[in-house]
């Protein structure tokens, strides 16, 4: 992807960006919903600051969602359950009984003989004990024996219910029916007239063939409850054509808020001609390009080399036009509240490529944009810019993926308290607070997460390096610094104290202290193929460059940053990496094999290409940093007496040198800088060989 930036970058680069640009507003304007905007901004509790308003056309005025939820309840309240009289159940228990008292009757009278007289009067009376029963069955099931439902929709506080018989609904009490206990105490109560023994033998029969009858019935409740919801006005008034809505000064309170609410939604509702949806597109596309433009000069003014950039400018435009879709998008599908929508994700993102001022910056230039859909806009506005620092300010150094964590509850920490104060604001009271909006804002806060899997997406397609990367790739138990200390130790001690003195040079002047002591450590892994021509590996007195020519030494000299540059790209390393290794000796010369050319052949004309590095120049504040760092560290090494005074000359002779070669031309570095960064290179190297410093005497 970057290497297609490049392509682009150098043809026709300008011209590009400026497509880019008038893209990226189009598609923001055509994003945006073509509606009439209610143009005025007020809070309850606060006095109305405009003209007059009158009502421009005849609206109803819509009652809030407190006054609906109180009107759902009472509703709720009232409605009776629905029970369902069952009729089959009366002739299945019926049979039940008749067939118990057979099979006990029979069991009774089994044994013994008896004249056909008296079996005839068994009959009788078996006849009438089943005519007793049957009756006393029957006025039990036809009042009713009813099975009460716990379940919430099947509650009836007052007593009452709904009876559904056949095709047929009336209220009823709940005393109208027989529980299980007072049906048995009914029967009792009707066989009372009966011998002991005619009670004996039917109560246990009539007992067991009770049942319910009088069922709750779940579905029928809630269809009616749903159709008796359904019905409830969500107006409450009509405000007529040229009525006043407000008038100046007037303190707007609970009743006038919901007639500018209502009369707010209404405009949205209004249809547009064709000639005002163009004008609302020409209003929209100048200020989405005014917001754009603020952007752009900001990069131009204080970021040009981001500005320069055309890969990091792309990601930035992509940013922000995905962050305005899924806000649109939220709007639009109105399935859940506006805050759920993880705006702070883009500040995230950002920080995690640019610096803290580019991500604020981006930051407010989209709420700029989506304030134009955001509901109560200023309370928005104020609200998601307080998040967005916040987030910025957890992430300044994401060194630790914990840090991730940590942002997200400082996150749902400042939603929450500006929530509450806006709130109270509104309302002059705690108890206004609808507690519930907190779960948005965790909702939010939670799906902010999704910031770590995008920073690792836009990493790979943009080749971009994000700190905690940096801080991977810095790890000196990398497989990679891990061979490289196996096969060359010198090198590698050297790779160390070079990043510490370009961080502490970088945290002083500027840039980005992780991404110098990355491209620090890995500047000469091109050494480890032939360690030993290098003076820094070498533990004798062997000297392999003895046997060869001052020009075949050069060559092997300059060869380990082609071959680090191989082998960078053969692992993979990210491509700010290996700039460092291609630019960290510029197009220096070697001044030991050249110098040492031509005091043993001074009647020879070198070759100044084979003393050369091939380059290119340092081109940024990281790479010109690491060149000075390099060539400091490598040349107090030969120092034979580690004096302040010796330490202070070979600093300034180095990167004198370096200045009249003219390798820091194309990096963007001051005069004050390179004064900064004598200081702190003279100040650690005395550290490391542990000078003292003379004082004067007294």
């Amino acid at each position: 992807m970057r290497r297609f930036f490049s392509r682009i970058a150098n043809r026709h680069e300008q011209v590009f960006k400026y497509f880019l640009f008038l893209l990226t507003v189009l598609l923001i304007v055509v994003a945006l919903p073509k509606e009439t905007q209610f143009n005025y901004t007020y809070q309850k509790g606060k006095p109305w600051p405009y003209d007059n308003l009158l009502a421009p056309f005849d609206y109803a005025i819509t009652k809030n969602e407190a006054e609906l939820n109180e009107e759902r309840a009472e509703v709720l309240r009232t409605i009776h359950p629905f029970y369902r009289f069952n009729t089959a159940t009366e002739a299945e228990r019926i049979d039940l009984f008749r067939k118990s008292l057979s099979e006990t009757w029979s069991a009774k009278y089994a044994n013994g003989k008896r004249s056909p007289r008296e079996q005839e009067q068994l009959e009788r009376n078996r006849g009438l004990q089943e005519s007793i029963g049957t009756e006393v069955l029957r006025m039990v099931f036809r009042k009713g024996v009813i099975l009460l439902s716990d379940q919430p929709a099947g509650r009836n506080d007052d007593g009452m219910l709904t009876l559904v018989n056949g095709n047929v609904a009336d209220e009823r009490p709940v005393t109208d029916f027989f529980t299980i206990q007072t049906a048995y105490e009914a029967i009792n109560d009707q066989l009372n007239s009966l011998t002991a023994a005619d009670q004996a033998l039917l109560a246990p029969l009539l007992e067991n063939s009770l049942a319910h009858n009088v069922l709750f019935d779940d579905q029928a409740t809630r269809q009616w409850t749903r159709q008796v919801l359904d019905k409830i006005s969500t107006t409450r008034g009509l405000v007529q054509k040229d009525e006043v809505v407000i008038l100046k000064g007037e303190v707007v309170d609970d009743n006038r808020f919901q007639r500018l609410e209502s009369l707010k939604a209404e405009m949205k509702n209004q249809e547009i001609t064709g000639a005002s949806r163009w004008m609302m597109f020409l209003g929209h596309f100048l200020l989405v390009s005014l917001a754009i433009s603020m952007l752009i000069l900001f990069l131009y003014q204080f970021r040009k080399e981001l500005y320069d950039d055309l890969a990091k400018i792309t990601l930035l435009l992509l940013l922000l036009l995905l962050t305005t879709y899924v806000f649109l998008w939220a709007r639009k599908v109105n399935l859940f509240d506006m805050y759920m929508v993880p705006v702070c994700i883009l500040p995230i993102v950002i920080r995690a490529f640019y610096d803290t001022r580019t991500a604020l910056f981006t930051h407010i230039v989209s709420l700029l944009i989506i304030g134009f859909e955001a509901p109560s806009g200023f309370e928005f506005m104020f609200i998601q810019t307080i998040a967005g620092m916040v987030a910025i300010f957890t992430i300044v150094s994401m060194s630790r993926r914990v840090q991730f964590f940590i942002s997200v509850l400082m996150i749902f920490a400042a939603y929450s308290i500006a929530f509450v104060g806006v709130t109270i604001l509104h309302e002059a009271n705690f108890r206004s607070i609808d507690w519930m909006n907190l779960k948005w804002f965790a909702a939010n806060s939670v799906l902010t997460l999704f910031a770590f899997p995008l920073i690792f997406i836009f990493e790979k397609t943009f080749g971009f390096l994000s700190d905690v990367s940096l801080m991977e790739l810095a790890d000196s138990n990398s497989p990679w610094l891990r061979e490289l200390a196996y096969k060359a130790p010198g090198t590698f001690q050297h790779s160390l104290q070079v990043a510490n003195l370009a961080e502490a040079v970088t945290f002083k002047i500027g840039g980005n202290p992780l991404l110098v002591r990355a491209g620090a450590l890995y500047h000469d892994i091109g050494k480890m193929e032939r360690p030993l021509y290098f003076i820094e590996n070498q533990n004798s007195e062997f000297n392999p460059h003895d046997e060869l020519s001052f020009e075949e030494s050069a060559r092997i000299i300059k060869d380990h940053v082609i071959r680090g540059i191989e082998i960078a790209k053969q692992r993979k390393l990210p491509e700010p990496i290996i700039d460092f290794i291609r630019t960290h000796h510029g197009t220096s010369v070697l001044q030991y094999f050249y110098h040492s050319f031509l005091k043993n052949f001074p009647e020879k004309v070198p070759n100044e290409e084979l003393f050369h590095y091939p380059g290119p120049l340092p081109f940024s504040r990281e790479t010109v940093v690491l060149m000075m760092a390099d060539s400091v560290e490598a040349a107090s090494r030969s120092l034979k007496n580690a004096t302040a005074e010796n330490i202070s000359n070979l600093v300034d002779n180095i990167i004198d040198h370096q200045m009249s070669q003219g390798q820091f031309i194309n990096a963007p570095i001051t005069l004050k800088d390179i004064s900064d960064i004598r200081k702190i290179f003279k100040k650690m190297l005395m550290s490391i060989y542990h000078v003292r410093i003379e004082y004067p005497r007294t």
